[in-house]
């Protein structure tokens, strides 16, 4: 049944006139009335009678308007729903995320993307950056945020460089120095990522290429472990930009290292399948604040 007919009965009855219904509708007189006898002619039985000048419905027009603006609340629902879902305001998102990202990265971006957008639903899910890279072909996640490098036979990527920073505790005596080297920190104990992430092997690349011996005292799995064990005074370390921000409250002292040292990422999803509105529109905010 042509919805726009329910829409001119509707009309009718609540404005108890043809002509009433055609101006709050925005058409001719004569369009609303063929549209009625359409209506009549497809239900089968009288939807109008007249009383004193004015359309009155009949006994089975008003059963049929109860009905009527049932369907026609949930095509309004319906249309209001698919706006939201186009403009991306609609919706369920979900992320999988290495820890470091699901730490530091992603809260502030999540929230602001939740509130510019009070529909929408996000999940976070956090797993080692070899977990996320496998979950994808389950279709899990819209959107896999691991360390480089990351199998593309299935998926796209979007490539994110930092350079880390060196973090050292309050009052450390090289807090006074602008820049540090292999060569200032060398004589220093260090609080060492984890050999499974890909920032080990380039430290130990430019203090070997500098000359100079590494003093490893601990080794941790997470950036946010580093920052925590570095402020407690273990030693110093190296971490991403946005990893030492976020633990700055612990009084970490935060300064570039020579030689530039890049912690990489991707942001990835199936190569079979475009982002959703919502995928694409996190996307873009993620590129606002790695790139911009």
């Amino acid at each position: 049944m042509d919805v726009k007919l329910l829409e001119a009965f509707r009309a009718v009855v609540d404005h108890r006139s043809v002509t009433a219904a055609a101006t709050a509708m925005g058409v001719t007189q004569p369009a609303v009335s063929t549209q009625i006898a359409r209506l009549e002619e497809a239900v089968g039985f009288p939807l109008f009678e007249r009383a004193g000048g004015r359309l009155k419905p009949t006994p089975e027009g008003v059963l049929f308007y109860a009905e009527a603006s049932r369907v026609l609340g949930e095509v309004d629902r319906l249309q209001a729903a698919t706006m939201q879902i186009r403009e991306g305001q609609s919706g369920r998102l979900v992320i999988a995320s290495h820890p470091s990202a699901a730490i530091s990265l992603l809260p502030p971006l999540v929230a602001a993307f939740v509130a510019e957008r009070p529909g929408v639903a996000v999940r976070l899910i956090s797993r080692h950056s070899d977990v996320v890279s496998q979950l994808l072909p389950t279709e899990s996640f819209d959107i896999g945020i691991a360390e480089l490098p990351i199998d593309e036979t299935q998926v796209e990527v979007r490539r994110y460089g930092m350079r880390c920073v060196a973090i050292l505790p309050p009052r450390h005596a090289l807090a006074s120095r602008r820049v540090l080297t292999p060569q200032l920190l060398a004589e220093y104990p260090m609080v060492m990522p984890a050999r499974s992430h890909q920032v080990p092997n380039r430290i130990r690349g430019v203090f070997s290429a500098a000359g100079v011996q590494l003093n490893g005292v601990v080794e941790a799995e997470f950036f946010a472990t580093l920052c925590g064990l570095v402020a407690a005074g273990t030693g110093w370390s190296i971490v991403d930009p946005l990893s030492a921000q976020n633990f700055a409250h612990l009084g970490l002292v935060a300064r570039p290292f020579e030689p530039a040292i890049t912690y990489e990422i991707g942001a990835f999803w199936r190569r079979d399948r475009e982002p959703s509105v919502l995928a694409a529109a996190f996307l873009e905010m993620l590129d606002n604040k790695l790139n911009g």
